[in-house]
């Protein structure tokens, strides 16, 4: 059990997650429970709100949860102001969206260098231009979103989630804005990348054939787990 526990990167101990809406109150969430181990792969499923971006965003620390607890990568997020889970997410989580989230004013090299300058990392740089290398936009690095096709943005959003080397990546419908064989040639790159790495991956998806690559599904239905 007790190495069990110091192989958990993620866990979520009876999360609820509730708002306020002109017919009351509303349960996004309810007694969400769950644990992933170190370089486990899982998809998050479920029909549109069944909540599972509002769990990615719970798991991440972007979003505090009504009730329970969660812990990632040693913190219980929930003890933390947002100060403090920023701090955890900017050492330890990587995000890919489904909207890339590119700066349009930097170039590509630029969005990448942006977390490693923002952790006050010397080698910036050199570590963007390495891992945009590796995603194959080498020759792309001066070039603004503009300028890129979807499929090349998703590939600078992923070369700046893999940058910081993170704990977990946290990847919300990373397809969404592309065609089938764009989005099959980026998920083919991202479970490249993340096997190589050795990082957590927790993929928000519809797709039950994307969903199929990762190691284990966690299905939602109306804001509980029916299915692990």
């Amino acid at each position: 059990m007790q190495t069990e526990r110091m192989n958990t990167v993620l866990a979520a101990d009876r999360v609820g997650k509730q708002v306020s809406s002109p017919e009351g109150t509303l349960a996004i969430l309810s007694e969400v429970s769950l644990a992933i181990a170190r370089g486990e792969s899982v998809a998050i499923m479920g029909a549109s709100g069944a909540g599972k971006s509002t769990l990615l965003a719970l798991l991440a620390g972007l979003d505090e949860p009504t009730t329970g607890s969660i812990q990632l990568a040693g913190s219980e997020l929930t003890a933390l102001d947002e100060d403090g889970r920023a701090a955890v997410r900017a050492r330890h989580v990587g995000f890919v969206f489904q909207s890339f989230h590119l700066l349009p004013s930097l170039t590509a090299l630029e969005n990448v260098m942006l977390p490693l300058e923002l952790a006050g990392r010397g080698d910036a740089r050199k570590a963007a231009l390495e891992v945009l290398g590796r995603v194959g936009l080498g020759e792309r690095v001066g070039h603004y979103p503009r300028q890129l096709s979807g499929g090349e943005q998703q590939r600078v959003a992923i070369a700046r989630a893999f940058v910081t080397e993170p704990d977990v990546l946290f990847a919300d419908e990373p397809t969404g804005n592309l065609d089938a064989a764009t989005g099959e040639r980026i998920m083919d790159l991202l479970f490249g990348l993340n096997a190589a790495a050795g990082a957590t991956l927790v993929l928000v998806t519809h797709d039950q054939a994307l969903a199929l690559r990762c190691g284990r599904i966690i299905r939602l239905d109306a804001g509980r787990i029916v299915e692990e």
